[in-house]
């Protein structure tokens, strides 16, 4: 029997790609937007009342959501807020990654600045551990608060137990379990609400340097003109130990020492800058960004995901793992 989901007050059929960065996404069932935590739990009762699976959205980057949409409650959130009290930060999950890099630089911290032009909200950034040039959230995290949804009791999980990993983190996970579920939506029971990052006294002048220099980098190197969802994939933590590999390509030699091995030059040795399907296309300024060229389809870039993975495995024996989430 078909279940009546109108009267509820949420807006129904909301074309998710008007909230990712990819431009990308068909509609949700149904769609709500939790500007507190009241609102939030409110909203995850509604889902189990009418047994709809959910969905958390933040600020819709590192995301590819199906042509088909979401068949379930999309909740955003916009809680938003933050507080500086002894160089610790005080951050609700909606709030602007950007806002808080402004906020510290004000304040004279440092700790953050490499995370300059990187889009999406503080819960993304932590759900994600999001990195670049060396540096990852949870370098700085102190503790998160988190809202069990199969409980809905709120509880605080320091540094030590959010097991960050490689862009990974156990809130990726259900019940904590590392499960790899690449192609549908996490079944995770925890939803960030807030976090306490603690940075350190910095000098004023070399901080908005810093900030500068990041923001310039991605200028040059990024594909910043067209929709995308950030880096496709993650780059591989691994050393390469195969002799003719690193003959052939000498640059790989260096980056198996560090132990992470550069996605974008995988792809870019595969030949792939550049290929298109429909009007999405492997990005000839950054191989590792898949852009929409102007309405794109989620079928266009996965079959640019599975095509690059194939190519990648074949050249190189390494398998990537991709780094955007994908919902279906």
């Amino acid at each position: 029997m078909k279940q009546q989901v109108s009267g509820l007050g949420f807006p129904q059929n909301v074309l998710l790609k008007n909230h990712t960065t990819f431009k990308i996404g068909g509609p949700a069932k149904l769609f709500f937007i939790a500007k507190t935590k009241e609102d939030l739990i409110s909203a995850l009762k509604t889902a189990k009342r009418l047994k709809l699976p959910f969905f958390i959205l933040g600020g819709g980057s590192n995301l590819l959501i199906s042509d088909k949409g979401y068949k379930g409650l999309v909740i955003k959130l916009q809680m938003s807020g933050i507080k500086i009290q002894d160089g610790k930060i005080y951050a609700q999950a909606g709030t602007e990654l950007w806002g808080l890099i402004e906020l510290s630089f004000k304040k004279g911290l440092t700790g953050l600045e490499w995370a300059a032009g990187i889009p999406g909200t503080i819960g993304g950034a932590i759900y994600g551990n999001a990195g670049a040039f060396g540096s990852f959230m949870a370098d700085v995290i102190k503790n998160i608060t988190v809202l069990d949804s199969k409980t809905l009791k709120i509880k605080n999980i320091p540094l030590k137990d959010c097991k960050f990993g490689n862009k990974d983190s156990i809130l990726k996970h259900p019940e904590g379990v590392a499960s790899r579920r690449p192609y549908g939506a996490s079944k995770k029971n925890l939803i960030i609400l807030s976090a306490i990052l603690q940075l350190k006294k910095g000098d004023k002048k070399r901080v908005q340097e810093k900030i500068k220099e990041y923001l310039k980098y991605r200028v040059k190197t990024h594909p910043l003109n067209f929709p995308s969802a950030g880096c496709a994939f993650k780059n591989p933590a691994l050393k390469i130990k195969n002799k003719k590999l690193l003959n052939k390509f000498p640059e790989l030699q260096e980056f198996s020492k560090k132990g992470l091995i550069p996605t974008g030059y995988l792809i870019e040795k595969c030949g792939l800058k550049g290929k298109k399907i429909g009007r999405a296309e492997i990005s000839e300024k950054h191989a590792n960004f898949i852009i929409n060229l102007g309405g794109a389809r989620a079928s266009d870039v996965l079959k640019l995901i599975k095509l690059t993975k194939k190519k990648v495995k074949n050249k190189f024996g390494i398998n990537l793992e991709e780094e955007i989430q994908i919902i279906s």
